[in-house]
């Protein structure tokens, strides 16, 4: 009697468990405002800094999940203006911000509406940040896909799984495979799909008909098989349904094989919203730990830790 294949999908968060902002995101707004002939004296990292957090969490508040609900109802344009709006009211209270506490809100708000930003400071940093050109990937990324390809490119085994699937799930916009890509990893074409609508989510991304299904055509061996975004499955980590809509996706994309067994297993650095997450979606979780003060069996300290832990399932 033969035994059904095992399968195992093996996914990733991205920021700040694949790449991370290089230089902060504060000096690379200030940098870029300077760029763009803004005084130094104005803009500098830590106004930057203290402007990006209240205005991030008003926008996140108004517009949850880079505003696809109202992409959907047309009454939005979805991440790039998401964004666009974030960079503008950050420089803008930068700008406004006094280094007295004379200065009411109901001035500062004034003031913004009598500033204009130089041309081009937006799209220019809206593209930084949809490329290698804003990020760098942690040391031990490339490592891992380098052991990874090999697996796939040789027996396609990894300990007692017969077939490997690696992917992201992210609670970001579209622009992540992008970003992946520049940073020079391979990306297949599988996305989330919730309902037509969501392929026709105006975001950073190209979408096609592709978009849904994978490489297959391709002799390319793929680092990352599928990207799962909160912008594109409708929900974000930590509710389970992310994780149902990329195994939904996985399924597909293993095509025959999907009829085996599946191993789910999730990575990232956020204890709540990628550890507790997983084990939350009935997963196998791991907390990635490069830096944070954390032991136990399910906490690794390197991607590529990781692989001999998958090698040594039963």
């Amino acid at each position: 009697m033969t035994s059904k294949p095992r399968n195992l999908l093996l996914t990733l968060d991205a920021f700040e468990t694949l790449f991370h902002p290089r230089p902060s995101v504060p000096e690379q707004y200030a940098s870029a405002a300077h760029h763009f002939g803004l005084p130094q004296t104005a803009i500098t990292p830590d106004r930057v800094r203290t402007a990006f957090k209240p205005v991030f969490q008003a926008q996140s508040a108004a517009r949850p999940n880079y505003g696809r609900d109202d992409v959907l109802r047309n009454r939005y344009a979805g991440p790039r203006q998401w964004w666009a709006e974030i960079i503008r009211g950050t420089v803008l209270q930068a700008l406004t911000t006094t280094t007295t506490t004379s200065s009411s809100s109901t001035s500062n708000t004034n003031n913004e509406k009598k500033i204009d930003l130089p041309d081009g400071l937006v799209d220019y940093l809206l593209d930084r940040f949809a490329s290698k050109d804003g990020y760098a990937l942690y040391d031990d990324v490339n490592p891992f896909f380098s052991r990874m390809r090999t697996l796939k490119e040789t027996t396609g085994r990894l300990g007692p799984f017969d077939r490997v699937l690696v992917g992201v799930v992210s609670n970001s916009d579209d622009r992540v495979p992008a970003v992946l890509k520049s940073l020079g990893l391979r990306v297949g074409d599988c996305r989330a799909d919730e309902g037509v609508d969501s392929m026709r989510l105006s975001g950073f991304e190209e979408r096609g008909a592709s978009s849904s299904s994978s490489s297959s055509s391709s002799d390319v061996v793929n680092d990352i098989d599928l990207v799962i975004t909160s912008y594109e499955a409708g929900v974000e980590k930590p509710n389970p349904r992310i994780f149902e809509v990329a195994m939904r996706q996985a399924m597909a994309l293993a095509g025959t094989a999907a009829s085996g067994d599946w191993t789910c297993v999730h990575v990232g650095d956020d204890w709540e919203k990628d550890y507790q997450a997983a084990v939350g979606a009935g997963w196998e979780g791991y907390f990635l730990a490069r830096e944070a003060d954390a032991d136990g069996r399910n906490v690794v300290r390197s991607l590529v830790d990781l692989i001999p832990v998958l090698e040594a399932y039963r």
